[in-house]
C-alpha cells in the first residue's frame, strides 16, 4: 500500500493582510450586496465578522499531529480496535465558504502505543476548522493518526450535511453526504472493516 504523504498542519500564508484591510475587505461586500455598511446595525458587523472568522478557522494555527504526540504504551496488552463515534463537527467548505456539520467515527488498531482519547476529538476539531472538502478532512484526519501512531490501520467515516446544497443551488436540505477512508488491516481484512462498520453504525 502506498505510504501516506506527510500531513501538511501548519498553513501560514506569505503575507496576511492586517485587521484594517481584512474589516475593509467585509464593508466592500456588504455594499456589493447592496447593503450600507454605515448604518447603524452593520457599523460594528465587519469587526464581529472578522473576529468570527479568526474563530471558525483557527485550526490553521493549530498542528494536528502535535495534539497527538504524547502517548501511553502501557494499555496491558490491548490491540483491539480503539474507536470514538459521534464526534460532532463544524466545517466550512472551500468552495463556497459555507458551513457543513457532521459527525466522524474515528478508530485505529494500536500497534504500541495508543493515545488520550480526547486527543482523538481535538484532532477532528483542528481540521474541522479549515477552509476544505469533506474528502480533504477525511485524508488528514487519517494522514495525522498514521504519522503520529504508527497503527495497524485506520477506519474513519464522516457524514455531514452541506449548506452549499441546502441554501443555494439544488437547494436540496437533510442530504448526507458520506466519505470513508481505511489503511493498514482495516483496509485487507474485510471482516476487520465490517466490525467498524457495526461498532460505528450501532
Amino acid at each position: 500500500m502506498e505510504k501516506d504523504p506527510k500531513v501538511t498542519n501548519l498553513k501560514t500564508a506569505p503575507s496576511l493582510p492586517s485587521r484594517e484591510e481584512a474589516e475593509k475587505a467585509v464593508r466592500t461586500i456588504i455594499s456589493y450586496i447592496g447593503e450600507d455598511p454605515n448604518r447603524e446595525g452593520l457599523l460594528e458587523t465587519p469587526r464581529r465578522f472578522i473576529d468570527a472568522y479568526k474563530e471558525y478557522f483557527k485550526g490553521y494555527n493549530e498542528d494536528g499531529v502535535q495534539v497527538l504526540s504524547k502517548t501511553f504504551s502501557e494499555v496491558g496488552g490491548y490491540d483491539d480496535i480503539v474507536l470514538l463515534k459521534d464526534i460532532n463537527f463544524n466545517s466550512f467548505c472551500e468552495h463556497h465558504m459555507a458551513p457543513f456539520i457532521g459527525r466522524a467515527h474515528v478508530a485505529y488498531l494500536p500497534s504500541n502505543k495508543v493515545v488520550g482519547i480526547s486527543k482523538i476529538a481535538r484532532l477532528v476539531d483542528i481540521f474541522a476548522h479549515r477552509l476544505q472538502t469533506q474528502e480533504t478532512m477525511t485524508a488528514e484526519i487519517t494522514n495525522a493518526i498514521n504519522q503520529s501512531l504508527s497503527p495497524r490501520g485506520v477506519a474513519i467515516i464522516i457524514e455531514a450535511e452541506h449548506m452549499c446544497m441546502s441554501l443555494r443551488g439544488v437547494k436540496k436540505d437533510k442530504v448526507s453526504t458520506i466519505t470513508t477512508r481505511f489503511t493498514g488491516e482495516f483496509e485487507k481484512n474485510e471482516a476487520l472493516k465490517d466490525r467498524f462498520l457495526k461498532l460505528a453504525n450501532n
